[in-house]
């Protein structure tokens, strides 16, 4: 019968009680943690939307100027698809677009066509290259932006000369329209345009910024006098917001699969990285040969090699793995002295009876030397402690003359 068969099964795995006790602590900041993400997010949902969205009171929304306008009669209506929008335009109605930019091309001149010849306003608020050019014809975005955020109307428009200076410093924009009023330049480029249309008494405001629309600027300067007036000429206002989930947003021709969106060359340049981790992994992997033991280059006291492992037990909780250790130890010294062969040592058959011919009286404090040597493991460390001693007083009994 070998060493193995006999040792009793042990682990050093931990409970499951065990690893409750040590996580609790971070699973409940954890869960604390959630819930209070979950209640701000309920709390303020009302209050968060987004950037240059009307109904978020963040720094960067613009609650405030659609609570103004309220106040004077003009109802502000958000919208996030281009059917809406198009639907919107009207006499009576100031289609202002937040993110001109984020429309396709096909989406840009669809939007065109609605806004042109309907009578009403309509506000690009910061359209860059080539946006500006689909949205309003005969006027470019310059690649510099302004230097100066605020600026001076310099201008006969009344709607800026009223609101005096505001903070419309952002991209600049030349126009090729003799009619158009040119607002607020910055190096000689306006940075805000209104373009009449040709027929249907409406208008296109180009804006180079958003910061006259945002909450935390609002209050500065004459930001809130020319937002009123730009966005309040009409009673109603439409607030588009293009959205990702706008089912128009692509025509068959614009959809394209994943591998259409990858640079040219990205499945070289993949190949090429799974080569470099593969030869990486064959020189990490590499044998040069067997596996050689060698010397330690200092002697270490076999105390500290016994009380370094006593703490690996402890800290593990592993009294299973430390009593087998004890136990095994005590047989393989005891088998010699009472006659029996090393290799029978973990034999309780071939063990027992040999060492009890060599007993004088009670063994090891009156405990039976099955127990003691094959027995169950201790059920806390006082317990480990206390078979220590036991097995300890066995030996030096059976080594006694």
């Amino acid at each position: 019968m070998t060493t193995e068969a006999t040792l009793p099964s042990t682990s050093v795995s931990p409970t499951a009680r065990q690893v409750w006790t040590r996580t609790r602590g971070i699973v409940l900041a954890v869960l604390l943690l959630l819930a209070g993400a979950v209640a701000i997010a309920v709390i303020r949902s009302d209050a968060r939307h987004g950037e240059l969205d009307p109904r978020s009171a963040d720094p960067r929304g613009s609650r405030a100027v659609a609570e103004l306008l309220a106040d004077r009669g003009v109802t502000t209506r958000v919208v996030t698809t281009l059917g809406e929008a198009r639907a919107a335009t009207g006499r009576d109605t100031t289609l202002l677009v937040a993110v001109p930019d984020l429309l396709t091309p096909r989406l840009q001149n669809e939007l065109r066509s609605a806004t042109a010849g309907s009578g009403g306003r309509t506000v690009l608020v910061a359209p860059g290259s080539p946006s500006v050019e689909r949205l309003a014809p005969g006027v470019t975005a310059d690649p510099a932006t302004s230097p100066d955020s605020t600026l001076s109307p310099r201008c006969d428009l009344p709607a800026a000369r009223r609101a005096g200076t505001a903070d419309t410093g952002g991209v600049r924009y030349t126009t090729t329209h003799l009619d158009a009023d040119a607002c607020y330049p910055s190096q000689r480029l306006a940075t805000l345009l209104r373009l009449p249309d040709a027929s249907g008494g409406g208008d296109t405001v180009v804006l180079g910024a958003p910061d006259i629309l945002l909450n935390d600027r609002l209050d500065e300067h004459g930001n809130a006098s020319l937002a009123l007036q730009l966005l309040g000429s009409r009673p109603h206002l439409v607030w588009y917001l293009p959205s990702l989930s706008d089912s128009s947003a692509l025509s068959p021709d614009d959809e394209r699969d994943i591998f259409d969106l990858l640079p040219p060359g990205w499945l070289w340049g993949t190949l090429q990285l799974f080569i470099a981790a593969a030869l990486a992994a064959l020189w990490r992997a590499r044998r040069l040969g067997p596996l050689v033991p060698e010397k330690l280059p200092v002697a270490i006291r076999a105390s500290e090699t016994v009380e370094g492992r006593a703490r690996l037990y402890r800290a593990a909780d592993a009294r299973d793995r430390a009593a087998a250790a004890l136990r095994s130890a005590t047989r393989t010294r005891l088998a010699p002295l009472v006659g029996t062969p090393v290799s029978q040592a973990h034999a309780p058959e071939a063990l027992l009876p040999a060492l009890s011919a060599h007993l004088r009286g009670e063994p090891g404090d009156g405990q039976d030397p099955h127990t003691l040597l094959f027995g169950p493991p201790p059920s806390d460390d006082r317990a480990l402690i206390t078979l220590a001693d036991r097995l300890d007083a066995l030996e030096s009994e059976v080594r006694r003359p």
